[in-house]
């Protein structure tokens, strides 16, 4: 049964071989290789199998996806099992949500620097959380951190900012005991404001005059160290846009709100409504609109459209989660089973281990029919590129 439904799949597969060659000399090998992976995505082109129902006989063809991770198609298993690893070190405390956005002068610059000013945007916003948790005037306390990046607005602008999952209190300097927030305040984000735009705008300083900048187009002035320091005077000057949103309502609420953010991509095939001779119209989402009216479509013109969703692509190896703090990769276990004795709260049960003793030595089948919901089984396999037969028929009687 063939799918209706609109897909960033087709609008590469329509625009993309003319638009890739009018702008062969502006397109990076990363974004040739996301435009090549979506449009081969869930096709013959990656391979595949054929698979029968063990209950009404229904053959099915099912294609290998491409796994890139800025595929529409291909978050939801990587969400999940990302999702499953985090739940285990869930804490027993309020949880906050902090976002930090770089100013757009500097947006602007860091889609010529992604790598570099992408860190730099991780690095000072952890650091920022953690030197003010840890002051005693305001926590006191060594907390955990995880961010997340996104590098897109509603509209596919390219609006760089990293959100924040933090616990709601941390671990004394001694680690003898754990200090909680106040109830329903983290942080003050003015506090966060002021020391995040001084740091960030310190090592965005350094990494000019050490030479680790790019300029091009209308940036190749930045270049000269006197007009890059004329450049960022204002910007010490201007609001930088730090906000802490309410406490989560619980644990659960928190890998809800995490399975939304993690693996999302500059924009779902579910926004996307159509593509016609005027170009591609998709939902959108005005934040400076209230109530209702915050819900918008937008038309753009199919190359713009490829345009602004290639912006996104990120650097080949580039981590877009990063834990920091109690939370960092090296001693994340360790700080986390000394906050539950602190907390008096015994570890959450993994996942895969709760569905070991519930399984009762059952294996879920990988496959099910959507005609009975029955099991079912690959019977052949297709390498790439390799054309398909019609899916094979149950032998008949004799």
């Amino acid at each position: 049964m063939g799918r209706s439904a609109l897909e960033v799949a087709d609008i590469f597969r329509l625009h993309g071989p003319a638009w890739r060659q009018a702008q062969r000399a502006h397109l990076s090998l990363a974004q040739l290789k996301v435009m090549s992976a979506i449009e081969q995505c869930r096709s013959a082109a990656l391979g595949g199998h054929v698979l029968r129902c063990e209950g009404c006989g229904a053959d099915q063809i099912a294609y290998n996806s491409c796994r890139n991770r800025h595929c529409p198609k291909c978050q939801s298993a990587a969400a999940r099992r990302w999702l499953d690893a985090r739940q285990a070190d869930l804490l027993p405390v309020a949880y906050y949500h902090v976002v930090f956005t770089l100013p757009a002068p500097i947006a602007a610059i860091a889609y010529q620097n992604k790598a570099l000013i992408y860190g730099l945007l991780f690095d000072v916003a952890a650091e920022t959380l953690l030197r003010i948790a840890a002051d005693p005037k305001h926590l006191g306390a060594r907390i955990g951190v995880t961010l997340v990046l996104h590098t897109w607005g509603s509209a596919l602008t390219h609006h760089p900012h990293v959100h924040g999952i933090v616990p709601g209190g941390g671990l004394s300097a001694r680690g003898e005991r754990w200090i909680g927030c106040r109830p329903g305040f983290f942080l003050a984000v003015r506090v966060l404001s002021r020391l995040f735009r001084r740091r960030f705008l310190e090592e965005l300083d350094h990494a000019h005059r050490t030479g680790r900048l790019q300029f091009f187009g209308e940036h190749a002035a930045l270049a000269d160290a006197g007009t890059f320091a004329r450049w960022l005077a204002p910007l010490r000057q201007c609001e930088w846009v730090v906000y802490a949103k309410r406490p989560f309502a619980g644990p659960a609420a928190v890998l809800a709100y995490l399975s939304r953010y993690t693996h999302r991509v500059a924009i779902s095939n579910s926004r996307l409504v159509a593509m016609d001779e005027r170009g591609v119209t998709f939902r959108w989402k005005d934040y400076r609109a209230k109530g209702r009216t915050r819900h918008k479509t937008m038309t753009l013109g199919a190359e713009e459209f490829m345009r602004r969703f290639l912006l996104h692509v990120l650097p080949g190896g580039f981590h877009r989660i990063r834990h920091y703090g109690l939370l960092a990769n090296g001693a994340r276990t360790a700080n986390l089973t000394l906050a539950r004795e602190l907390l008096n709260h015994a570890p959450a049960q993994h996942p895969q281990a709760a569905h070991a003793d519930t399984s009762s030595g059952t294996t879920q089948p990988c496959f099910v029919c959507r005609h009975c919901g029955s099991p079912m089984l690959i019977v052949e396999t297709f390498v790439r590129g390799q054309t398909i037969r019609a899916p094979p028929q149950p032998p008949h009687a004799s």
